[in-house]
């Protein structure tokens, strides 16, 4: 799916040559930022090279068309994931500012370059182009303190840069669940049996669109019900995936 990942120097080097860098960067504070970050502080950034073809959980070893082992043993709903990060240092901090924090500052450099990304591997032809994005639902709850929904905000700068359309009401939380940040695979699962709703015919073509993929268990969730509701062709994009 990503391919060895040249696509972050290449991509760069090619919008670096044809615009002038500006700004500071949100990381060192930097001068010298394109897109809200310094060429170092981007290279420092995790990229997710080796990984499993349909879920992206990074592998230990050079590979990228290779299934993990749960892929092959429970088969999820959807059909790959693009997902260009590992969430870690320092990529886990600055999405935990923006997340946690609101400092969206930290999250414009990303979304900048995972837009780039995403153009990137719909230009080659590595995935399809969906019909609709369909930002992961959050609790009502959570959001009113939070303020946003992050996986909301990622799927609409997205959308205006590729020109694909963001239906944020496709999908409901029809009721609220524990939260799933300190739960096993199979406890959010259960967690999460029964929490999503589909409002109407889904498109043949979805890309669900999150921030960061832990486990799997949502976007399993929320694919399995997405395709209940008609969608044949289901795509995962999220900036990063956690290590196994």
């Amino acid at each position: 799916m990503i391919k060895g990942l040249n696509w972050l120097s290449t991509f760069m080097e090619r919008k670096v040559n044809s615009i002038k860098q500006g700004g500071l960067c949100a990381a060192c504070l930097s001068s010298s930022a394109f897109n809200g970050l310094c060429q170092p502080c981007r290279e420092d950034l995790p990229v997710n090279r080796w990984h499993c073809r349909c879920c992206a959980l990074p592998l230990a070893f050079p590979s990228s068309d290779l299934l993990c082992g749960d892929c092959l043993k429970f088969p999820p709903p959807f059909k790959t994931s693009c997902i260009p990060w590992r969430y870690q240092y320092p990529l886990d901090g600055m999405i935990g500012r923006y997340k946690y924090n609101g400092q969206r500052k930290f999250a414009r450099p990303l979304i900048a370059d995972f837009a780039g990304f995403l153009e990137q591997e719909l230009g080659s032809g590595t995935i399809t182009r969906p019909d609709v994005l369909v930002p992961a639902p959050m609790d009502s709850r959570r959001r009113r303190r939070r303020g946003f929904n992050q996986a909301q905000d990622i799927a609409e700068n997205v959308g205006r840069h590729l020109g694909i359309t963001v239906d944020a009401g496709l999908v409901q939380r029809v009721r609220r669940v524990r939260s799933q940040r300190e739960l096993s695979r199979d406890e959010r699962l259960a967690n999460l049996r029964g929490v999503f709703e589909v409002t109407s015919v889904a498109p043949e073509r979805v890309a669900i669109v999150d921030d960061v993929v832990t486990t799997g268990a949502t976007v399993r969730v929320l694919a399995g019900a997405l395709r209940e509701a008609g969608a044949r062709d289901i795509q995962v994009w999220a900036l990063a995936r956690t290590p196994g």
